[in-house]
């Protein structure tokens, strides 16, 4: 795998302690994950970005039951690298799996955090 260089430091302040609502990935939680390993990051970030996208067409042919499993899956993604907005939207679709209005809020999280993650390793 070529080695990306991330565009990023994870803060060293009081705030560390707390989860970011600021960007689409909190670099805390997902540096806590990996134990601050750089190369580890890239690839975790590249393999949820996969996950994220592929979850997103399994969706779109899904319905009922199917959906909400599909939900669960990407909560548990998102929520390993700190994609926090994604798992909040993947949970409230796995509670209400016939909602489009979330289902749309839950594409738009995942194209954020997708979007944000390229920018980080130009």
């Amino acid at each position: 795998m070529a080695n990306l260089s991330i565009a990023f430091e994870v803060p060293t302040n009081e705030t560390c302690n707390r989860m970011s609502t600021e960007r689409p990935i909190d670099f805390t939680h997902l540096a806590t994950q990996t134990m601050g390993d750089k190369e580890l990051e890239t690839e975790i970030l590249q393999l949820y970005m996969r996950q994220a996208r592929c979850a997103l067409q399994e969706l779109a042919g899904a319905e009922g039951a199917g959906l909400g499993a599909i939900a669960h899956r990407l909560k548990s993604a998102a929520s390993a690298v700190g994609a926090f907005r994604v798992a909040a939207q993947a949970e409230a679709l796995e509670a209400h799996p016939e909602d489009a209005a979330i289902l749309a809020g839950l594409g738009a999280a995942v194209i954020e955090a997708e979007n944000f993650i390229l920018k980080l390793m130009r």
